[in-house]
This record gives C-alpha cells, structure tokens and sequence, in this order.
C-alpha cells in the first residue's frame, strides 16, 4: 500500500541524473504554484531517498525555505524501472505541455 509521508527536504537526494534539467525561471514559477495553491503533487522517491519525481518541486520547496514535503516511496521498482518511469513521466509531460500549447495557442498570443 503507498502512503503520503511528510519528509525533510533535507533528506531528499536529487538524482544527478535526471533527464529534465529545470531552469531558474520554472523553479521560481514552480515555487510560486505552490505557494499560491501549495504542495498537492507529492514527491516520488526510491527506497534510498532519491527523488524520481519531484526534482523541480523539492529544488521550489528548498527555494521557499519549506522543511518536509509529501512524499511516496516506491520501494518495489528495480533500478531499471526507475530511469525507465523518470524518462517516460518527463516524455509524457512534454508532450502534454505541447499539447495544451497547441489546444489553447489563442489564449497564449500576447502574454508574455
């Protein structure tokens, strides 16, 4: 059964390799949805505390000076399932973010 469990941002390994590097300007942005909205997504870890998902939500709670986070270990995958489930969510999420570019362009024109 996977549980929430509040842990110390401290104790939160970012994985050296991660396949998405997050830029200064989305950890702010990130920071701000949260602070706004909160902490709603947890972080995913593995059995040692290695983030597998969440790298640029724990780098916005660093940011925002938060000392747990919610998070859900998942001790059952094999290191191979893990680079393969962090290179997959990170593809997913990309597509997903061109997708909502494409289905609300409109809304975009200008906003910057």
């Amino acid at each position: 059964m996977l549980s929430i469990v509040d842990r110390p941002v401290g104790e939160l390994r970012l994985d050296p390799n991660n396949p998405r590097v997050h830029t200064r300007n989305q950890i702010r942005q990130i920071a701000r949805s949260i602070k706004t909205l909160g902490f709603h997504v947890p972080v995913l870890i593995d059995a040692q505390g290695q983030v597998i998902s969440g790298h640029g939500r724990v780098l916005a709670a660093k940011r925002l000076g938060m000392a747990h986070v919610p998070t859900i270990q998942l001790e059952h995958l094999t290191a191979a399932q893990v680079r393969a489930f962090m290179i997959a969510e990170n593809r997913l999420t990309e597509d997903n973010r061109r997708s909502l570019w494409i289905q609300n362009r409109s809304q975009f024109r200008g906003a910057r």
